[in-house]
């Protein structure tokens, strides 16, 4: 019996670890499953960074998934719950970094787009600070120790409480990085989803890059993203389409083999996005929904005071497909409340 239980704690080894001596040596650790909770402490504040690495019984890439940089985005986080608990190690080529809940204070909380603790949010805190707030030293541990040992880094969204979206996947067309960019792209068109979505990418490598996926383009690694589900709700369908994405894009990378899995019959590349912003507040009303074509000009909605009296008429500044959208009435000035995206 001794001998049964000294081999399943090498399976499966879990670890509680202070934010300063988290140091992830894949290397040294044996094929299993190896848990982290990270513990994190501002002042009188403090939280957990959930990290599990799933090492194969053979030698291959370093692929990292993380879900839950915004807690309340809960297809991804069922998802890569179900994805790591399916995965047989044994079967693995390569080893599987997975933050299943990257924001475990606002995921708790019920808090949409920010960490309830700090009021930061995470996907615009990136690098982030060692001994700043629990925000920044989330980001900071994911961008000094996670994505320094990651060859892909995918990270994984959905429409929050407020956001109407068709489902995609995403790179940046980082050009300072081409043999990056082109697997990144070559990975997204493979990635099973219709829509894929290139963004620009301009910047210099002193600036922040606020993103989490974005932080890893701007460290040169492989890097994409995906977006499915929507409205602060667990969408069965968004959960089965990441999933057959994140084992779509392993089986590629020969990582991990599955069968059965779906590819579109077609590929909407989409190259150029516009943004429609308002600079009032109130009620927002709209009949159009993510998916929907629209052309410039058109009124796609309008925004009413508290009394319900229309103060603005909302038009469209480009022609194209709704990417994304507000979902719910409330709009704030500056608030982005559609994405256009188009071929051009």
């Amino acid at each position: 019996m001794r001998f049964f239980f000294t081999g399943l704690i090498m399976l499966f080894a879990s670890q509680v670890m202070i934010a300063q001596n988290l140091d992830f040596s894949i290397d040294k650790l044996s094929p299993g499953i190896n848990d982290y909770t990270i513990q994190l402490a501002d002042k009188n504040e403090k939280s957990t960074l959930p990290v599990r690495i799933i090492k194969g019984e053979n030698k291959g890439p370093v692929f990292t998934i993380i879900a839950g940089i915004h807690g309340y985005e809960y297809p991804p986080i069922i998802a890569v719950q179900q994805l790591m608990n399916e995965i047989d190690y044994k079967k693995l080529k390569g080893t599987l970094v997975i933050l299943p809940i990257a924001n475990t204070a606002a995921f708790s909380g019920r808090s949409v787009f920010y960490n309830p603790i700090d009021g930061k949010n995470l996907n615009t805190t990136f690098p982030g600070k060692q001994n700043g707030t629990i925000t920044e030293q989330i980001a900071y541990q994911i961008t000094n120790k996670i994505i320094p040992i990651s060859d892909v880094f995918l990270d994984i969204h959905a429409g929050d409480a407020s956001e109407d979206l068709i489902s995609f996947i995403c790179f940046y067309n980082a050009e300072n990085f081409p043999k990056q960019t082109a697997e990144a792209k070559r990975l997204s068109e493979l990635g099973g989803f219709e829509n894929v979505v290139s963004y620009p990418y301009t910047l210099k490598q002193n600036e922040p890059a606020l993103y989490a996926f974005k932080q890893a383009v701007q460290d040169g690694k492989v890097a994409l993203s995906i977006e499915s589900g929507k409205l602060g709700n667990v969408q069965d369908e968004a959960v089965k389409e990441i999933k057959n994405s994140v084992y779509l894009m392993l089986n590629n990378l020969a990582i991990y083999k599955k069968e059965n899995l779906v590819q579109p019959s077609k590929i909407n590349n989409f190259r150029k996005q516009s943004y429609i912003k308002t600079d009032v507040k109130g009620f927002f009303y709209s009949d159009l929904k993510a998916g929907d074509k629209i052309t410039e000009g058109q009124t796609v909605g309008y925004v009413t005071d508290f009394f319900g009296n229309k103060i603005k008429d909302i038009k469209s500044n480009a022609s194209g497909i709704i990417l994304y959208k507000i979902g719910t009435p409330p709009v704030n000035p500056n608030e982005t409340i559609f994405c256009i995206a188009s071929n051009n």
